[in-house]
């Protein structure tokens, strides 16, 4: 591929709602880095704040730059310092790419980097024919997970590092939110031996979904108290565990209250600054809250490669796909909220 060849991009090529499909050079790769054909993009809720223009995406996002993070596809070159990969693996890779020399790189904790750089929000993404990664970030796909899953193994993985945070044998899971990372925990809790699994949400169309996916309830807040849901399924003391995947201050309060004492909260939700929370909740309960951001390097991605092979079933979180001439109608439907998660194929 000569230096001077373009390609078909998605770019944020304005500091204003939308994406545009733009030319743009194919991307150069270093001695440490791979070159990616990409097949199958996913559309991330991050996406779509970069698409609608919100305060985040403008304080965040460098214009003009192409975007995109969800993606499957295979390796079409290989720099020169490169070992372990081959022309025409199939792949997806870790979108968060670490300094290595911080404290907790060189401890192996590389998902707490604090220099960390986000592929399609602070650099080049994937929303485009090629993407140039660091080879360290390269993750090969086994071949019996198809394509459209292996796309979505960046979100996917964020719902098994969330998920997985706690023991869950046996224990009654309460997830706020069914977004498609919410809705892919279902099924993970269910294959790490949860109990009672129950979701909660504002979003008919997605509770649904959420059914579909395993949950031993989908509640819509607006319309069933948490208490009688319980009641219902004979719990008298609690969830054990909480996942908060919402980022919505009311659904993380309600979950607080409704935690069995010595619970264990994973934060994967964006809470607005300034959240209140009812801190004796979290004090006299001797609840456990954690914090997380992404996957754990490359943990994470071991654990739902073995757990895809071994009968997880994400499938129906795949609702629609286009092709990416179409990425307009994708966004929007996307931003409705009215779908799973939405693929595009180039």
């Amino acid at each position: 591929m000569s230096n001077n060849s373009t390609m078909k991009s998605l770019v944020k090529a304005k500091r204003e709602r939308g994406l545009w499909m733009e030319q743009t050079p194919v991307p150069e790769i270093g001695p440490n880095d791979v070159l990616i054909k990409i097949k199958t993009s996913a559309i991330c809720g991050t996406d779509i704040h970069i698409f609608k223009w919100d305060a985040w995406a403008e304080k965040t996002i460098p214009v003009p730059m192409v975007v995109g993070h969800e993606y499957v596809g295979e390796i079409v070159a290989i720099g020169s310092a490169v070992k372990g990969y081959h022309i025409g693996d199939r792949v997806s890779g870790e979108g968060h790419i670490v300094c290595g020399l911080c404290r907790n790189c060189r401890a192996g904790k590389r998902h707490l980097c604090r220099n960390t750089f986000g592929v399609g929000v602070n650099r080049p993404g994937s929303f485009a024919e090629y993407l140039s990664l660091p080879a360290e970030n390269v993750f090969k796909i086994p071949a019996e997970i198809p394509s459209n899953i292996a796309a979505i193994f960046d979100p996917l993985g964020n719902a098994v590092h969330t998920a997985l945070s706690f023991d869950l044998v046996g224990e009654d899971v309460l997830i706020t939110g069914a977004g498609p990372i919410g809705m892919m925990a279902i099924p993970i809790c269910r294959h790490a031996g949860a109990r009672h699994i129950v979701i909660t949400d504002v979003n008919d169309y997605r509770l649904n979904l959420a059914k579909k996916m395993g949950a031993t309830r989908a509640v819509n807040v607006t319309q069933t108290n948490l208490k009688d849901v319980m009641n219902d399924l004979a719990m008298t003391e609690g969830f054990d565990v909480g996942l908060e995947m919402s980022g919505v201050p009311s659904g993380f309060q309600n979950m607080l209250a409704h935690m069995n004492h010595g619970g264990k909260i994973a934060l994967l939700g964006i809470l607005p600054n300034g959240t209140g929370i009812e801190w004796d909740d979290v004090i006299f309960k001797g609840l456990i809250v954690k914090g997380i951001y992404g996957r754990e390097m490359y943990e994470t991605w071991y654990k739902m490669a073995s757990m895809l092979q071994s009968g997880l079933d994400v499938s129906p979180v795949i609702t629609h796909e286009f092709a990416i001439d179409d990425f307009q109608q994708a966004f929007e439907l996307m931003e409705s909220g009215q779908s799973g998660k939405v693929i595009m194929h180039w």
